[in-house]
């Protein structure tokens, strides 16, 4: 239950601190016009996320191993790092987590309208179109998975492995933000999603099943690429 819980905090301080992040620095672009470059509010988003994820990482980790995504724990699934039952479990808290952030985010700002929420076509910055969305979302998500396989596979990474994946998580959303607004974790996106309906709530299939088909993919490589002897699965991960 203890894992659990963690998991329920750790993705509704993701959801309030990044999206929220994200909603914060949109508003400073479209009121500072050139004052606020799209660049700058991208990377303003980008380590958003990151450091809710380090911070996360190096406070829950011990606990639950901080996946607060579903498609961190899939990819955990298919590794043999988890059981069905633990990942459907991890999943529904996660879930719960995003939901209750999307809400709390939404009593802070007064309106539904603008939450952070994930989308291509006319809400890309981009004007990503759905396949586009898909691509982007399945390489982002194999990265940021295969880079926490990699880097929670060994004892030794411990001390360092909450920042690595806060970097990549970063690194992911410095590219995926203006195609997407960079999604990675469906529980991240259902939260923000529900409350603000509409083209949000339609398009939220994408940022369901891209996440989790990169983290399947990120399983099969690094299964295929990495030595049993190589292997040694931190405490908690």
């Amino acid at each position: 239950m203890k894992k659990l819980i963690a998991e329920f905090i750790g993705t509704m301080i993701l959801v309030i601190f990044g999206c929220g992040s994200a909603v914060a620095a949109n508003t400073l672009l479209a009121n500072a016009g050139e004052a606020i470059p799209l660049a700058l509010s991208t990377l303003l988003i980008a380590f958003a996320f990151g450091l809710v994820i380090v911070a996360m990482a190096y406070s829950i980790g011990n606990i639950s191993g901080c996946h607060i995504n579903p498609a961190v724990s899939f990819s955990m699934l298919l590794s043999g790092r988890m059981t069905a039952k633990e990942f459907g479990s991890y999943v529904i808290a996660q879930i719960l987590g995003g939901i209750v952030g999307a809400g709390i985010l939404a009593l802070i700002l007064g309106s539904t309208t603008a939450l952070g929420a994930n989308g291509f076509d006319a809400a890309s910055a981009m004007n990503s179109n759905m396949l586009q969305a898909i691509l982007v979302e399945v390489i982002l998500t194999f990265t940021f998975c295969i880079a926490i396989l990699g880097v929670t596979s060994k004892v030794k990474n411990a001390s360092v492995a909450g920042l690595v994946i806060g970097l990549t998580l970063t690194l992911v959303h410095i590219f995926g933000v203006p195609f997407t607004g960079t999604s990675v974790n469906p529980a991240r996106s259902i939260g923000p999603a529900l409350f603000t309906g509409g083209l949000a709530l339609e398009q939220l299939w994408v940022f369901i099943v891209a996440p989790l088909a990169g983290a399947a993919l990120a399983a099969i490589a690094y299964k295929s690429l990495a030595k049993k002897e190589d292997t040694e699965e931190i405490e908690g991960v």
